[in-house]
């Protein structure tokens, strides 16, 4: 096995997907609900982003793949860590994506608490 150092940003995902697939949905979910609140909101993201790596607009063009992706692939996401890793963490989509993973369980919405544990040891070192 890789140490976790070696692991890519899409390993990373396959696993927790492999090891917590109940909770897959609901992250999903919360990833359109991130992606339409920017979608219908562009004015308020702008006024707080500031000293960000990247530009905003940048920022909305990862959210709108991530969510033409969730909608194009939709259960199978749900069902394959190896799809949901392969679409959604590859590139720099995975920016966006680790957003959504930090926020979904900063916010308390997992409903297994480990789920937090794995999130905070593969994506938040």
């Amino acid at each position: 096995m890789k140490t976790l150092q070696s692991f890519t940003n899409v390993d990373k995902a396959k696993l927790i997907h492999a090891l917590f697939i109940q909770e897959i949905p609901g992250f999903l979910a919360h990833t359109q609900a991130l992606s339409a609140y920017m979608r219908d909101n562009p004015d308020e993201v702008r006024k707080v982003w500031k000293n960000q790596l990247f530009g905003v607009d940048f920022w909305f063009q990862l959210a709108e793949d991530a969510d033409r992706k969730i909608k194009r692939y939709g259960k199978q996401l749900e069902k394959s860590s190896n799809v949901f890793a392969d679409q959604l963490f590859e590139g720099y989509g995975a920016l966006y994506l680790h957003h959504c993973l930090t926020t979904y369980t900063a916010k308390g919405k997992h409903s297994d608490p480990k789920f937090k544990t794995a999130v905070d040891l593969f994506f938040n070192p």
